[in-house]
């Protein structure tokens, strides 16, 4: 009952100051680039995501990167000088459920999830996005400027979820749980209200032990069921008038699931498994070579054991660089060089922030940062957070990088960007410029002043 009336008492707090601070959101009027505007960023380093340019000019127009290099500013160019500066690439946060979440105990602010035993591999989230979440400025105050966003499942990285909470836990007749969480979406974090890049990017699914327990308590049964499964959507796909006309056998999912599987049973759409254990990983990969799955590993602590054999498969691995304890039997040889040691086999590699990649996404710079000092070469450590995030999501040359076409996400920072004390000065998300600012920084400087205390504390 205590708690009940503290947690009504901040809620009402905190719906008595929304109004005050609505300016966080993304209606904020900024010092947006107009259609006819040219940006030139110059005198900087210059972190193109593939090399280093010393002293360079990074010219936007058209919300696109019109050119880099070491030239002048065009004439006519409004001009921001970072002389003394690091300019790089915006962020990719993987593996996040930025936009999909606000408080992940309270149910209703959270979209990450699905328990309809009917739905679960057709679970789409990029329907249940918020462009107006307080989580997005935060994010892009730590360089983040576009982000996967991922189901969450009873295997996600800091994401609360328990097996009975993942997609498709129910009854009635269907595959119950299921397998799968559902589709991932990639978004923006710049102001407006469209944050959608692309829905449906990758499918999500928990191995290990995650999975085990999903599909009954013993990781054999998991992949057998997955081969299961992948045969009934083919079966479905090569037959489907007969499905409409009652003429097929009965099968153990929703149509609605079994379109959605189409594309991961051809190989056109990725799978993102989450898995842990090196024995779990070559099982996965086995799978995955037997079945023609397109393959991504997310978590992979004891990826370095069996670096090599990744690499062979051409998988890429998404991962939490400072996941060094053995918290279980699935971690027993986690440390904190994997990514190095990944990276150094010829895996191509993706940074996660912390806690599900929502209310700590801003920290995805950090563990780039800890990669480094735990042997990771630093170019590789600015193109997992930025290039390799949009090459293994199928974005490479479109976004998470400083090169001619691509998308103007642009960051100034005041110093090296994985040095946890450096800022950003500018951030450009589209080309549009974005303000510096969040719903903390301002409940911060609203309540830092003695006696200007919420309405209720008054109370």
């Amino acid at each position: 009952m205590r708690l009940q009336s503290l947690i009504l008492g901040v809620a009402a707090s905190l719906a008595l100051t929304v109004p005050a601070l609505a300016q966080s959101g993304p209606q904020v009027a900024r010092s947006a680039v107009g259609p006819n505007e040219v940006v030139a960023i110059t005198g900087g380093k210059v972190l193109t995501g593939a090399s280093i340019i010393e002293n360079g000019t990074v010219v936007i127009r058209d919300g696109r990167i019109a050119s880099v290099g070491a030239g002048a500013a065009p004439a006519g160019a409004r001009v921001i000088d970072a002389r003394g500066k690091v300019v790089a690439p915006g962020f990719v946060a993987v593996d996040s459920g930025l936009g999909g979440s606000e408080v992940s105990a309270v149910r209703g602010s959270n979209d990450l999830t699905n328990n309809a035993n009917t739905l679960s591999a057709a679970f789409d989230i990029s329907y249940g996005l918020d462009a107006w979440s307080f989580t997005l400025p935060v994010a892009r105050l730590g360089g983040v400027t576009r982000a996967v966003v991922v189901p969450q499942h009873p295997g996600s990285d800091g994401g609360h979820v328990h097996e009975e909470d993942t997609a498709g836990a129910g009854e009635g007749g269907y595959q119950s749980p299921g397998l799968f969480a559902g589709q991932a979406a990639v978004i923006h974090l710049g102001q407006g209200n469209d944050i959608l890049v692309k829905p449906r990017v990758a499918m999500a699914a928990p191995f290990g032990e995650a999975g085990a327990g999903v599909a009954g308590g013993a990781r054999g049964a998991e992949f057998t069921l997955f081969r299961e499964t992948l045969a009934e959507v083919r079966l479905y796909a090569r037959n489907k008038a007969a499905y409409d006309r009652a003429g097929l056998r009965d099968l153990s999912l929703s149509r609605a699931d079994l379109e959605a599987l189409i594309q991961v049973a051809n190989g056109t759409m990725p799978l993102i498994v989450t898995v842990h254990r090196a024995a779990d990983i070559q099982q996965v990969l086995r799978l995955g070579r037997e079945e023609g799955v397109k393959l991504i590993l997310d978590g992979a602590e004891e990826g370095w054991l069996v670096a090599d054999q990744i690499a062979q498969a051409g998988v890429p691995v998404l991962l939490n660089p400072i996941n060094n304890l053995p918290d279980d039997f699935e971690r027993r040889a986690a440390r904190m060089e994997n990514a190095a040691a990944l990276n150094a086999a010829g895996v191509t590699i993706a940074i996660k922030g912390n806690e599900g990649s929502v209310h700590r996404a801003r920290e995805t710079r950090y563990n780039a940062g800890n990669a480094v000092s735990h042997g990771l070469p630093y170019a590789a450590a600015i193109a997992a957070i930025t290039t390799n995030p949009a090459r293994i999501f199928g974005f490479e040359g479109q976004f998470g990088a400083i090169a001619p076409g691509a998308a103007a996400d642009v960051v100034v920072w005041s110093g090296d960007p994985l040095e946890p004390l450096s800022q950003p000065t500018a951030i450009f998300v589209n080309g549009a410029e974005q303000p510096l600012t969040s719903r903390s920084l301002l409940l911060r400087d609203r309540y830092r002043q003695t006696g200007a205390m919420p309405p209720a504390y008054s109370q």
